[in-house]
């Protein structure tokens, strides 16, 4: 009998865990796999040792990845726009602490990725290690 109670208690705990909620669907942006690592010691990535400063890395994701330092961590987010189809205006641009879509201007926030539209930017995870960043998917 505490064997039939034990499992009744065990298995539902498998089917309550979950990845954390990171849900990165979005239709207009597409998935690719990559890794790279940013070394804040390097001059082109060296403002991200500073609160509320982002840098593009391009050549990664669909359109590149815009990397953002929140105070308490780092943001990665795909600089495509995450409600514009794939074209030559779709590639976000950085205006302080915000992202610029250059199809329809409009500006998502690199604290949250959120905008008014219905998806928010295509984000990526971001593991430290030391003066390295690896940004992943």
């Amino acid at each position: 009998m505490k064997k039939i109670l034990l499992l009744f208690v065990v298995i539902p705990l498998f089917f309550s865990c979950s990845d954390s909620g990171f849900d990165n669907t979005n239709p207009f942006v597409p998935n690719y796999t990559f890794a790279v690592d940013l070394n804040l010691n390097l001059p082109e990535y060296s403002n991200l040792k500073f609160v509320s400063n982002a840098v593009y890395v391009c050549g990664i994701g669909a359109r590149g990845v815009i990397v953002f330092n929140t105070g308490s961590g780092y943001n990665a987010f795909d600089a495509a726009c995450p409600n514009q189809a794939m074209s030559s205006c779709s590639t976000m641009t950085i205006n302080g602490i915000n992202a610029v879509c250059g199809c329809d201007g409009k500006e998502y926030s690199l604290f949250t990725g959120q905008g008014t539209l219905q998806y928010p930017m295509k984000q990526y995870r971001v593991q430290v290690n030391g003066n390295v960043l690896r940004v992943y998917n």
